[in-house]
């Protein structure tokens, strides 16, 4: 479903129309459901009789299968597409890592990263590309300090995730792009194993998980990490530079930025939905999902549900807006969701505090959009000051 060129920002028209359980066809012909109603998908998303199997679930998107249309398991260490008890191997190993302590220590080191890219942004001058000079680095930069991949790789790092997280991408391509990261990351773990530095992967070849497991791992957190965080800061700074009052509020008052950060969030849904498969015969919303169907859970829609949230397709930072999905819910609910708060944290009230006249350079209908892309966003934002 295509959105509406004129309000971007806002799930497709039509998406929300109907029951908050209703029935889809999917793409191969299989006919399973879709969620839209904030308490459905919460409660689909919480539910162990939903499995997040990949070989299991039918996929909304064409051309998503594998070659000839099977569905592949999950590719190993990646955590959104098994079950426990193998999932909660992986989630105790992991989820220490990413605690609120662990994510404020780190707080002062985002706000130079934030700082310095700032500083670059500023040499190049204005016109500049907001996307590709700070919301994209920021994040990347905090990411591969933090698992000790060398800054160097970076460009390629990236240039592979936009390439797997095409939609419409050739199947070939995507799996050339996720062979690539997986082979890098192989011989980056042994590295590790080899000279332990101080990073999280370094720490992580000291549990019990194969090299297999650490690259899979490793590219999950990458592919997962560098696009989303980004998408929301760019995304983010669109939505307030379209609404001039907002963007006052949160340049203005530095010390609400915990209310602003969730309620962009909630506003862009940058992840906009999953799936599930039913292992067995599950009653919801009055209707019964037999075992072997899948559930579209869209988290754009329940995070528009006007019943969760009053006047859902407006923008306001002054909104309560904790209890969205942007993070998803439940066991498989995202590891580093304290470290994407913590970047946020960080990097708005710096970029208002450095251009506090910041606007767009172009009308805002002229911004082109990633709506091809599974993470969603801009994929230019160019501003003046």
């Amino acid at each position: 479903m295509e959105r509406d060129d004129k309000c971007p920002f806002d799930p497709p028209p039509g998406l929300r129309e109907g029951r908050p359980l209703r029935r889809m066809v999917y793409p191969d012909g299989h006919v399973g459901w879709l969620a839209t109603g904030h308490a459905v998908v919460r409660a689909v998303l919480s539910d162990s009789r939903f499995s997040s199997r990949h070989e299991l679930i039918h996929e909304p998107i064409a051309g998503m299968e594998g070659p000839g249309g099977e569905r592949d398991a999950a590719p190993i260490g990646d955590m959104t597409g098994i079950d426990p008890p193998e999932h909660t191997r992986f989630r105790q190993l992991l989820v220490g890592k990413f605690t609120v302590r662990r994510m404020r220590l780190l707080t002062q080191r985002m706000e130079e990263i934030a700082r310095d890219q700032l500083d670059v942004m500023a040499e190049h001058g204005a016109p500049a590309d907001l996307w590709t000079l700070f919301a994209q680095p920021v994040p990347a930069l905090m990411l591969c300090e933090l698992l000790g991949v060398p800054l160097d790789d970076l460009d390629t790092f990236q240039r592979h995730t936009q390439t797997a997280l095409t939609q419409d991408g050739r199947p070939e391509e995507v799996g050339m792009a996720f062979r690539s990261l997986y082979g890098y990351m192989r011989k980056l773990v042994a590295a590790k194993r080899a000279e332990p530095t101080d990073d999280l992967l370094s720490d992580l070849t000291e549990t019990d998980l194969t090299d297999a497991e650490l690259a899979g791992i490793s590219v999950l957190l990458l592919v997962a990490g560098l696009d989303t965080t980004a998408s929301v800061i760019g995304l983010g700074t669109f939505a307030l530079l379209r609404n001039p009052d907002q963007l006052a509020a949160v340049r203005d008052d530095p010390s609400r930025i915990d209310d602003v950060v969730e309620e962009l969030l909630r506003y862009t849904s940058v992840a906009p939905r999953a799936v599930r498969a039913a292992l067995e015969d599950v009653e919801l919303d009055g209707q019964v999902i037999k075992a072997g169907e899948s559930v579209t859970v869209s988290i754009e829609a329940a995070d528009r549900d006007p019943e969760r949230f009053p006047d859902p397709n407006k923008i306001d930072v002054f909104r309560q807006a904790s209890g969205h999905l942007a993070f998803g819910h439940g066991i498989h609910q995202c590891l580093g969701s304290q470290l994407a708060r913590m970047e946020l944290r960080a990097a708005f009230p710096a970029l208002l505090e450095r251009f506090p006249s910041l606007r767009l350079a172009v009308p805002a209908e002229e911004v082109p959009l990633r709506a091809n892309m599974s993470v969603f966003g801009v994929r230019e934002l160019p501003v003046v000051w």
